[in-house]
């Protein structure tokens, strides 16, 4: 085991008071649901997108403001809509944005796109699953990059993926994976879900991991280190909801391919 030295711990007071401030904004709008809800999400999605633009093309920051105030308002409409009705709104502004930069159009239509889809998918847990199923998958993606911090810094050792992702190691990964599993355990003792859902908040860790490290990859593409600097200590929105992303799209997949919550005996 590594001696973690004090630099490695040198942005973790701007971390926690932003995580604070975070927290209380995320529990209000989960608590409320709806439409207070609603608006949370496509705002978020909404700065995503611009951050998103701003990424690939600093330059564009007339067309980045507009994409992203085109992106909220098409997830708060698509919000009160079944999935296949909403499908344009999601698809469309990621589409129109593709056409509109002048490179980076492939990736920038399929992670907008992404963005979305995983905004529309949280709104559908929260609207369809209750406050209970949104508060597991927000506590499980939370787990997931805690534990990974934690156990990244004070473990150390071989690195996951260093070409993609420099600072993630095995035992961030894992680590991350075993803090999925102690929320899928109190879920599921708190609220009587079967057993198997601790092996389902593994898969949802794993999601958020590969959301991370997408989002990684296009910034490392870019050239750039953080998708903003919104957040002190964390970056901007969209690296704060990547993870997030990633979980919330394997919640919708499950839903739309098998059933959830999934029946795990």
């Amino acid at each position: 085991m590594s001696t973690a030295s004090p630099g490695k711990w040198g942005d973790l007071a701007a971390r926690s008071l932003s995580a604070v401030i975070m927290v209380l904004f995320g529990f209000t709008a989960i608590w409320q649901g709806g439409d207070v809800f609603h608006v949370a999400v496509a705002a978020i999605c909404g700065v995503m997108m611009w951050e998103l633009v701003q990424m690939v093309h600093p330059d564009k920051s007339n067309l980045s403001l507009i994409l992203g105030g085109v992106a909220a308002a098409a997830l708060f409409v698509a919000s009160y809509v079944p999935l296949l009705t909403a499908t344009p709104f999601l698809i469309v502004p990621a589409l129109a944005g593709a056409l509109l930069l002048p490179r980076y159009k492939r990736v920038f239509a399929l992670f907008a796109a992404a963005a979305l889809v995983a905004g529309y998918a949280m709104v559908a847990v929260r609207d369809h699953l209750g406050l209970d199923w949104m508060i597991w998958l927000v506590l499980v993606v939370v787990a997931t990059d805690i534990m990974g911090y934690f156990a990244g810094r004070v473990i150390g050792g071989p690195k996951f993926w260093p070409r993609i992702s420099p600072k993630k190691t095995w035992s961030g990964t894992i680590g991350g994976w075993i803090g999925a599993a102690v929320v899928g355990w109190g879920f599921a003792t708190i609220s009587g879900a079967p057993m198997g859902i601790i092996w389902f908040s593994v898969l949802i860790a794993v999601a958020s991991q590969f959301g991370d490290i997408s989002e990684s990859a296009i910034k490392r593409a870019v050239g750039v280190k953080d998708s903003s600097r919104l957040i002190p200590g964390h970056g901007g929105v969209l690296d704060r909801f990547d993870g997030m992303m990633g979980a919330s799209l394997l919640v919708l997949a499950t839903g739309l391919l098998f059933r959830f919550p999934p029946e795990l005996v």
